[in-house]
C-alpha cells in the first residue's frame, strides 16, 4: 500500500502504527521518526504540490483539519478523485480512535498499541489525581498576537489529566486570542511556551520578560519553553508531553514514570 502523509501529526500516528514505512511521500514539515526523513517532500502542509502528489499515485493521503486552510487541500483531493482520509481529532480520546480508523484502512490490527495508549493515560490521570496541588497554567501558542488555547483543546486535557487546569479553560473555543493584559490579571502559576510551527531553540522567553507587569506576576520563575511538537501536534506523541509535564509541575509523583513502550521503540 501506498500512503502519502500531509500534515505532521498523520505521519507520527503512522509510526505508531508501525507502518511508515508505507509512506511514499511527506509535507515538508513532518519531521518525526527519523526514518521518514529521506522521503519526497511535497510542500508545506497548507501549500501541497498536488501534481507530484497524484504523480506518486498513492492508494490513500492522510489529512488533517487541525491544521487551519488544510481544507484547501483536501478540496483538490476530492476534485482529483484521489482516495484520502481527512483526521480531525481534538482530545486523547479521538486520536486513539483515529489510530484505529487509519490501522483499518491499512489493514493493521491496531488493538494492541490502543489498549497501551489508553493504559498510558489512565496511568497519567491517576497520578495526576494524587498531587497535592493544582497549578494553572498559561499555554502560549503565539506571542503577538497572543493566542492560547481554550476549552476545547488537548492541551486543556493534558493540563488536567496531569493536576493542573489551563488558565483559559473557561471558554469554550479551541483558540482564544487575548492580550497580555489579561493573562497578567489572571495570575498564571506557569507560563509555558508552545508556539506553533516554532523551533523550541527560536522561541524567546526574554520577549515576554519585556512585558508590562512582568516582574509582578507569580509565574516569575516558572516560565518555560515546552517543545512544539509535543504540544501542538495532534498525535500519540502528545502521551510523551503529558509525561513531561508531569514532570514539570508535580515531580513527586512522575519522576518515575517511564515512556511507554509504543513511544521508546521509536526514540532508537
Amino acid at each position: 500500500m501506498r500512503i502519502i502523509s500531509i500534515c505532521p501529526s498523520n505521519t507520527e500516528l503512522l509510526a505508531f502504527l508501525d507502518a511508515e514505512h508505507l509512506l511514499v511521500g511527506i509535507d515538508d514539515f513532518s519531521d518525526w521518526p527519523k526514518e521518514i526523513t529521506a522521503l519526497p517532500r511535497l510542500g508545506p502542509d497548507l501549500s501541497i504540490r498536488m501534481d507530484e502528489l497524484e504523480a506518486l499515485e498513492p492508494d490513500l493521503v492522510l489529512a488533517s483539519l487541525s491544521v487551519p486552510g488544510m481544507e484547501k487541500n483536501v478540496d483538490e483531493l476530492v476534485r482529483r478523485k484521489i482516495p484520502h482520509l481527512v483526521l480531525d481529532p481534538q482530545t486523547l480520546e479521538e486520536i486513539g480512535q483515529d489510530l484505529l480508523t487509519v490501522a483499518e484502512a491499512c489493514g493493521i490490527d491496531a488493538n494492541a498499541v490502543h489498549a497501551e495508549y489508553l493504559d498510558v493515560i489512565e496511568d497519567i490521570k491517576s497520578r495526576g489525581q494524587k498531587a497535592g496541588s493544582r497549578p494553572s497554567l498559561y499555554w502560549e501558542w503565539w506571542p503577538k498576537p497572543v493566542f492560547t488555547p481554550g476549552n476545547i483543546n488537548w492541551l486543556t486535557e493534558i493540563s488536567s489529566m496531569t493536576g493542573a487546569r489551563n488558565l483559559f479553560d473557561g471558554t469554550d473555543s479551541a483558540n482564544i486570542q487575548t492580550d497580555w493584559a489579561d493573562v497578567r490579571e489572571r495570575q498564571p502559576d506557569y507560563i509555558l511556551l508552545a508556539w506553533v510551527g516554532v523551533l523550541s531553540s527560536k522561541v524567546k522567553p526574554e520577549l515576554v520578560k519585556k512585558r508590562p507587569g512582568w516582574n509582578e506576576m507569580k509565574a516569575i520563575d516558572h516560565i518555560h519553553v515546552m517543545e512544539e511538537e509535543l504540544y501542538c501536534r495532534p498525535s500519540p506523541r502528545l502521551i510523551e508531553g503529558a509525561i513531561r509535564l508531569g514532570k514539570l509541575i508535580h515531580p513527586e509523583e512522575f519522576h518515575d514514570m517511564e515512556l511507554p513502550r509504543f513511544i521508546k521503540e521509536k526514540q532508537i
